[in-house]
């Protein structure tokens, strides 16, 4: 599978994850497609990892994309992991159609997974036939440069190339790859596989290898401060989802990464009106990973976490509990510190004064009452706009009241005017993804055009921006255009 590199151009590989022990994954090549061809390639992505994008959009880069025929030194491998998915515990997943192809360092020595999404049947399909179809490969490819536009950490989509062969889902579609890079794909599962297997020395080359990949600051902490640093930004992560109104859709423990990067974009969605309990996946009937229901989740996951990590914190069981509930505990405080900041900023406030909490939270449940767009409320209010703002509410009385009390506030906050205004432009984005437009870029790629996935990722690339020439993108749905349901790639 592997071909002679051009000179200077194909990727250099350096593969520490294959450098672990064999039980951590499978070696397996990628299975080849018919013919592929290149729908997107993200440049200003590969010019950050140190990549040749010539050599990238040149025939050996699409077959490396396409998995036909990959570089010199890469070490194909699909990575094993357990998790527990909505609650209930599965004790074998893994990479059921990815592949890690190899790792490469950029020219600022951070390490780059490059992995193959759509790439053939692994040991864990678990009966699946390993393929993606076109949708979810662009949902991803829109979904995760977004969020790297919002400044929420997050996978990247490097590219996305089409197969020229037909997947069979609902109907038959055409298939797809995507191209999606992170540090590491290592998840709070990786390390449940290996706990839930008693096996201490996988525990501890894991442990090593997350700390020093993702937070070589805590190296001499050992499990203890791995747990601390993955709370810390996982709180944070959370916190940013919440200021964006997204709903992640499958927070199972598989889909928690260890380097607080948002990761596995399935049924994700972004809210059009302010619902607290919003659900958009189609298989989360019971609202577990609700809006709302995020933070509480995210608890949920890191004490899985912690379970794993007690054999490498102590010797006494009793002891381990104690450090690992003590850092927990500290969760709730770093999280309402991320959602206060980011809040406050929202409405052009820097420090919370007493009260300031409390309008925030008055401003939200009159929008859920008042069946307000989350985005545009904001955006609105960021150039104090409160007539918009105000024409958004269900009963427009309901807003009068709070904007009275909010300029009052923001009068009284320090600074010109305009500081105020550009704070919060830069705190509410004038475009999100939305979901009817997701959905109307898919269904024109399905008829061969990719304009509108093509302006959609154009417009996201700066969405705290005004852009005229894209302004109906920023408008909710009409009624026959809303979606309601989202649904898992496989």
């Amino acid at each position: 599978m592997t071909a002679d590199s051009v000179s200077g151009a194909a990727p250099v590989f350096d593969n520490s994850y294959a450098a672990l022990p064999e039980r951590f994954y499978t070696k397996l090549d990628p299975a080849p497609v018919a013919e592929p061809a290149l729908i997107a390639l993200n440049e200003g992505l590969a010019e950050e990892m140190g990549l040749d994008t010539a050599w990238l959009r040149s025939e050996a880069g699409l077959a490396m994309f396409a998995g036909n025929r990959l570089p010199e030194g890469a070490e194909p491998l699909t990575q094993v992991y357990a998790g527990h998915q909505f609650g209930g515990w599965s004790p074998q997943l893994g990479d059921g159609r990815a592949n890690l192809i190899g790792e490469i360092a950029g020219p600022d020595g951070r390490h780059w997974d490059i992995q193959l999404k759509g790439s053939g049947q692994t040991p864990y399909s678990r009966m699946g036939d390993g393929r993606a179809w076109l949708g979810p490969v662009l949902r991803e490819y829109i979904v995760s440069e977004a969020m790297h536009a919002f400044g929420v950490p997050t996978t990247r989509a490097l590219a996305a190339v089409s197969t020229g062969e037909r997947v069979l889902r609902e109907a038959p579609f055409p298939g797809a790859f995507l191209t999606r890079v992170a540090p590491s794909h290592v998840r709070v599962g990786t390390f449940q596989y290996f706990a839930a297997r008693q096996d201490t020395d996988a525990l501890e080359h894991l442990c090593e290898f997350t700390l020093a990949r993702h937070y070589p600051e805590a190296t001499g902490e050992g499990a203890l401060g791995l747990l601390r640093s993955v709370t810390r930004v996982q709180a944070r992560l959370v916190a940013q989802w919440m200021g964006l109104g997204f709903i992640h859709g499958v927070m199972n423990t598989d889909n928690a990464h260890m380097g607080g990067l948002t990761i596995d974009y399935g049924p994700c969605a972004f809210m059009d009106s302010y619902n607290p309990a919003q659900v958009f996946s189609s298989i989360d009937q019971f609202g577990r990973y609700a809006y709302q229901a995020q933070p509480e989740i995210l608890v949920w996951n890191l004490a899985q976490l912690a379970s794993s990590l007690l054999p490498l914190m102590d010797a006494d069981q009793d002891k381990a509990v104690a450090q690992a509930r003590n850092v927990l505990h500290g969760f709730g405080a770093a999280y309402t510190e991320a959602w206060t900041k980011i809040f406050l900023a929202k409405i052009g406030l820097r420090e919370a004064r007493d009260g300031d909490i409390a309008l925030v939270q008055d401003l939200l449940g009159r929008m859920a009452e008042g069946d307000a767009d989350f985005t545009l409320t904001f955006r609105a209010l960021a150039g104090l706009d409160t007539a918009t703002a105000r024409a958004l509410f269900s009963n427009s009385e309901q807003f009068d009241d709070w904007a009275e009390r909010w300029q009052a506030r923001l009068s009284d906050e320090p600074g010109e005017e305009s500081e105020k205004t550009d704070r919060m432009r830069l705190a509410n984005p004038a475009f999100i993804p939305r979901n009817h437009r997701i959905e109307e870029a898919i269904q024109f790629a399905l008829a061969g055009d990719y304009g509108p996935f093509e302006r959609l990722v154009s417009a996201l690339a700066t969405p705290f921006e005004d852009q005229p020439a894209h302004v109906a993108l920023q408008q909710p749905p009409a009624e026959d255009e809303i979606v309601r349901q989202t649904f898992c790639g496989t």
